[in-house]
């Protein structure tokens, strides 16, 4: 059985390992008038308001010193996990400051469950929820309504009441049903609804509402079409809607059209709440061979989505990174593209057929993906900058900015401390390791 585990409100790592150092920040560089060439005093103070001056911005010297520790880090410490009933690590998660609240969590499983703990009391679950009939792979949890939501491998995302839980489990409906689900995510911000599937398409449900069941017919939907790079927007446009089978049940046998818009919403001129847009990932060399997306996940400010593809066939892996573009279409039945391909690198294809989680480092800069029997560490650029900061005209290669072995066995997920400079990794044979900075 692999559980993945939801973000708990501890507030520290869920993983214990040897203490971590925490940010270090340098000594800024003295304050002078002169840091505005011509300015004067006003022309440095009005510098500073706008981030001009070199002794504005702390986080950026904070930043770099996080770096250089990153560029240091080591394999620290490791514990196998592997027993009679549990073997692999599918999935693994630290727990940031506060999730359901201070001491509630769920871990989901492939038993087809979700479970609740009491922090206070581990050794029974608080309550089990029922309403998967598949491995459920996901758990969010939308700060907003105060909603669990859950996502498996039978294609439906639910949604639970945990406020109103008793000991026989708590209130929850079906809110969408997809063919070939893999992943579902929220926004930061509860926005958007991100659900990835085997197929090849990525499904974003724009201005979400959970409060309103989406049933067959009841939502609008936005054509299907592939993402677009930055060489197609600055010269030929995008490429026209795919013909293939769409992974919505509304219709299998081929792309989805303005019909499927309420005529409501033609009318005010504006998306409604939670309109579906279904989009193929631009994936360097599958664009015509296809490739199924296994992992899914978001920039911690919202800005990208970050995404592990395979191809069809297995004998090809990749990470992409996609920039979110926002704004409405011109009119509510036009083609919308809200990702654009920034970056991406092909990955060892160690392990085929198994999902590889990867994940962004709490400031965004960093990505940490499973590689072979190791992880790597990439980057935007070879500086970690921000991705605002150095977002290409095409397509670029993500740069790797340090590989780190210390499995015998394929790792498949890894993950960040949101609070310590350490990252955790998981194998198939169940071992766990930690890395920090070597002093």
């Amino acid at each position: 059985m692999s559980a993945e585990a939801s973000r708990a409100g501890t507030g520290g790592p869920a993983a214990s390992g040897p203490g971590s150092p925490a940010g270090m920040e340098p000594a800024l560089p003295p304050a002078s008038p002169r840091a505005v060439p011509g300015g004067g005093l006003f022309g440095w103070l009005r510098g500073r308001c706008l981030g001009r001056s070199a002794a504005v911005d702390p986080a950026r010297d904070t930043f770099r010193a996080m770096t250089g520790l990153y560029g240091s880090i080591q394999p620290a410490d490791s514990v196998y996990l592997s027993t009679r009933t549990h073997g692999a690590v599918f999935n693994l998660e630290y727990s940031p400051d506060g999730f359901l609240d201070n001491r509630l969590f769920a871990t989901c499983s492939d038993d087809t469950t979700i479970a609740l703990w009491d922090l206070r009391k581990l050794n029974t679950k608080v309550c089990t929820l029922h309403g998967h009939t598949s491995w459920v792979k996901n758990i969010e949890y939308d700060t907003n309504t105060r909603l669990l939501v859950t996502s498996g491998f039978d294609g439906n995302v639910i949604i639970w009441d945990t406020n109103r839980c008793t000991e026989d489990g708590c209130p929850h409906k079906k809110f969408f049903h997809t063919r070939f689900l893999m992943r579902m995510r929220l926004t930061p911000d509860c926005s958007k609804m991100l659900i990835s599937t085997s197929s090849g398409y990525l499904l974003i449900l724009h201005d979400l509402d959970l409060n309103k069941s989406l049933e067959v017919g009841s939502y609008p939907i936005l054509r299907a079409r592939r993402t677009t790079s930055s060489s197609d927007i600055t010269s030929s446009g995008s490429s026209g809607p795919r013909t293939v089978g769409s992974p919505c049940h509304q219709n299998d046998s081929g792309p989805l059209s303005e019909k499927h818009m309420s005529r409501s919403s033609q009318r005010e001129g504006g998306s409604p709440r939670n309109s579906l847009e279904v989009l193929t990932p631009e994936v360097p060399g599958e664009r015509d061979r296809g490739n199924c997306i296994t992992s899914l996940q978001l920039h911690p400010k919202g800005w990208a989505t970050l995404l592990r593809c395979s191809s069809n066939t297995d004998d090809q892996e990749w990470t992409c990174v996609y920039e979110f573009q926002e704004g409405a279409p011109v009119r509510p039945v036009s083609p919308r593209c809200s990702l654009r391909l920034t970056h991406c690198i092909e990955e060892a294809n160690v392990g085929r057929g198994y999902i590889k989680e990867l994940c962004f480092s709490p400031d965004g800069r960093m990505i940490s993906s499973p590689h072979a029997f190791g992880i790597r560490l990439l980057g935007f650029d070879a500086h970690c900058s921000e991705l605002v900061d150095c977002l290409p005209k095409e397509a670029s290669p993500l740069k790797e900015i340090r590989s780190l072995y210390s499995h015998n066995d394929v790792v498949l997920t890894t993950k960040f401390s949101p609070t310590h400079c350490q990252i955790a990794s998981g194998c198939l044979s169940g071992r766990v390791s930690l890395y920090q900075p070597k002093f």
